[in-house]
C-alpha cells in the first residue's frame, strides 16, 4: 500500500521552499504541479496549490515518526521555522507540532531509546 498525504497550500513556490527546509532537502519528485517528499518506503507528503484544493488550505494534520528530533529542531531553527514546545508523554515519546505557512500541522514524534 502507498500513502500520499496532500498538504493543500496557498502558494506552491513558497511552500516548496518551506518544505525543503523542513525536510532538509528539495522535493524528491515533481509530478505536474505537485511537489513530493518521500517520508517512508511507500509514503509521501505532497504539496498542492491548485484552485480545486483552495477550500482545504491549512487543514492537514500529519504526524511523522523520527529518530533525530533534536537535530531536526536545530535545522528548523536555522531556517527560522518555529515550533510549539516539545512535550514528553508518560510513555517517553517526545512530540512537537510544527505549522507550515498555511497552518497545516506536521507533528514530529520520537520514541524513547531503550
Amino acid at each position: 500500500m502507498d500513502l500520499y498525504s496532500i498538504m493543500c497550500v496557498s502558494d506552491r513556490t513558497k511552500a516548496r521552499d518551506w518544505y525543503a527546509a523542513f525536510f532538509g532537502r528539495p522535493a524528491d519528485e515533481t509530478i505536474g504541479e505537485e511537489y513530493l517528499w518521500r517520508v517512508g518506503e511507500n509514503a509521501w507528503i505532497v504539496i498542492d496549490d491548485r484552485e480545486m484544493r483552495a477550500e482545504r488550505v491549512g487543514g492537514a494534520m500529519v504526524t511523522l515518526g523520527v529518530t533525530d528530533l533534536d537535530a531536526i529542531l536545530t535545522r528548523l531553527a536555522a531556517h527560522g521555522i518555529p515550533h510549539d514546545p516539545v512535550e514528553t508523554y508518560r510513555n517517553g515519546v517526545r512530540h512537537v507540532v510544527v505549522l507550515d505557512p498555511d497552518t497545516n500541522s506536521l507533528s514530529l514524534a520520537e520514541a524513547p531509546t531503550e
